[in-house]
């Protein structure tokens, strides 16, 4: 179901902002209606932001490491025997540097102790925390073991962090190198070649081809730099456009499946993602058809969230997992098969589980091997470009050279 942000105010004269899935926007405003409280205004939520952060304004806005320490520092607590109210009083202690997550426990500590549970109380806080956290918070209070549940999150938070951040990482280098490269192209087009046009105009003679045609882009840069910056702009702008429709956004996320080695980082990237979040859930009791649905809304590439929405739909016709996926033929067929033993032999959660772990590993091997191949052709690309450009040069003085004599 599509995500809706709403604000309305409480019962208690609070105003109210959250996410929650409904069929239509009709539907949310009578559920909200029958909870006791008065809907202002409520829109379709665009955002498929995997902890749904910022989604509350960006007052109450906490980035993942915030909710990662808040998780597993609460789970310290609650495992050493203290009770929740108690732990999350220490919290507010421990957090007051930060101000944005000290005043969010404050505001949990309250609704706790007026009877919330600890899922519900962090629900209210606009939007802040995702569905599979939430679901994973209730499954751990329904069996007793919030502290373990707390802890598991944790690991899975800290988890996917580095999976963001190998990523991220990893394209520092080659980022730095292709600005590098273009600044070094830019400079010596538009300062040094521009040095030797008067030189080359004063000797009366026609010059090499290569030095035309070099000769004239450092003119044309000279004059239409701006040009540059706007096609940028224009690129940028554009890419937000298209990536803001889901229809568009779909068509682009299938051309980056396809592409070679980036594509392979994406499915590998989703697949450790996808087996990760339905293995913790299955693994704290929540049932496979509100998991699946938690996990579409953790996928940012909208055809394998498709996919997933179509396994849906045959899981309650009564087909096991490995052939609804198996269908699509997307997933990995590794991943496939482990996903058949894991329901063949009744260990589906340990088999997601290892599948994440196995493509945790496969995508640091698929960044390093297109590193492998990425900063060799820029460095070589861009030697070749400047050594054009001072050749081009070299020949033009020595033409200049025999006609002086």
């Amino acid at each position: 179901m599509p995500l809706f942000k709403y604000k309305a105010i409480s019962s208690t004269g609070e105003t109210e902002e959250n996410i929650r899935d409904a069929s239509d926007e009709q539907s949310l405003i009578k559920s909200l209606q029958s909870e006791g409280y008065i809907p202002i205004s409520v829109t379709q939520a665009n955002s498929r932001s995997f902890l749904g952060l910022g989604l509350g304004g960006k007052q109450n806005k906490l980035s993942q490491k915030d909710i990662g320490m808040f998780t597993g520092e609460l789970a310290t607590l609650l495992e050493s025997g203290l009770p929740l109210d108690k732990s999350l009083s220490v919290l507010i202690d421990l957090t007051d540097e930060n101000e944005r997550l000290s005043k969010l426990i404050s505001k949990v500590l309250e609704k706790v102790k007026s009877g919330s549970s600890l899922a519900d109380a962090l629900e209210k806080q606009t939007g802040i925390f995702s569905k599979f956290y939430l679901n994973m918070l209730r499954a751990g209070e329904a069996g007793g073991n919030l502290g373990e549940v707390l802890t598991r999150l944790s690991e899975y938070l800290e988890r996917s962090q580095e999976l963001k951040d190998t990523v991220s990482t990893a394209l520092i280098y080659p980022a730095i190198l292709l600005v590098m490269s273009l600044a070094s192209l830019f400079v010596m087009l538009t300062f040094v070649v521009p040095q030797f046009t008067e030189m080359f105009e004063s000797a009366g003679k026609a010059l090499p081809v290569s030095t035309q045609i070099v000769v004239a882009l450092a003119e044309w840069l000279q004059k239409y730099w701006w040009l540059l910056i706007g096609a940028v702009v224009f690129a940028s702008s554009y890419m937000k456009y298209q990536m803001a429709d889901p229809i568009r956004k779909k068509k682009w996320d299938g051309i980056f499946l396809k592409l070679p080695l980036a594509g392979t980082i994406i499915l590998h990237k989703e697949t450790a993602n996808v087996s990760r979040t339905l293995g913790t859930l299955l693994g704290n009791g929540v049932s496979i058809l509100s998991a699946m649905v938690i996990v579409r809304e953790t996928v940012d590439n909208l055809v394998l969230a498709d996919a997933i929405q179509d396994a849906e739909v045959q899981l309650k016709q009564g087909k096991h997992l490995y052939d609804a996926l198996h269908d699509k033929g997307i997933f990995p067929k590794m991943a496939m098969q482990m996903i058949k033993m894991g329901e063949e032999t009744g260990r589906l959660e340990e088999m997601l589980l290892r599948v994440a772990t196995i493509y945790d590993k496969q995508l640091r091997v698929s960044i390093a091997r297109m590193l492998a191949l990425l900063e060799p052709a820029l460095i070589i690309t861009l030697g070749l470009m400047i050594a054009g450009i001072i050749v081009s040069i070299l020949l033009a003085i020595l033409s200049v050279n025999d006609l002086a004599f």
